[in-house]
């Protein structure tokens, strides 16, 4: 086998994400309709504040996604219908959850990690100076349904 390292808080190698997501199908509202349809504007939302690497990391053999934050931004409260995990890197996240209908706030530093279970709602909040982690499920993301509240969100105009 062998062995490859890549840094992924070097600030190198880092653009814009993709902000053609509110079309993505697997992109629901917490309603069970897509988000497309939804009163929210992703782009305005998430424009200038996430990012993802373009070093390759197709020697990672697991369900991935590394991304980078701005500081102080806040991703909009969501839920998966599957576990997902985040190791954060560089920064910290402060991630507001709610099991039990009860809001909770944890700190996640680096080398930290973080699981939301599946169905459990939650905000992350990039510290100061950002956050640099890396998302991963147990199955193909291809199985993975976001499901966005109305919670963060810039409003479509």
């Amino acid at each position: 086998m062998t062995l490859v390292f890549g840094n992924l808080t070097d600030g190198l190698d880092w653009v814009q994400m993709g902000l053609d997501q509110q079309d993505n199908p697997s992109y629901l509202w917490n309603d069970g309709g897509l988000l497309k349809d939804a009163p929210v504007d992703f782009r305005a939302t998430f424009e200038d504040h996430m990012f993802v690497t373009t070093k390759p990391i197709e020697m990672l053999r697991f369900n991935r996604n590394p991304l980078r934050v701005t500081p102080g931004f806040t991703v909009p409260r969501h839920h998966h219908n599957v576990d997902e995990m985040l190791f954060v890197l560089q920064g910290e996240y402060h991630i507001e959850h709610y099991d039990n209908d009860e809001p909770e706030t944890v700190t996640v530093r680096p080398g930290q990690v973080f699981v939301s279970r599946a169905g459990t709602a939650y905000t992350m909040t990039a510290g100061d100076e950002g956050v640099t982690y890396i998302e991963t499920w147990p199955r193909p993301v291809t199985e993975l349904e976001t499901y966005w509240h109305d919670f963060g969100w810039a409003v479509r105009r």
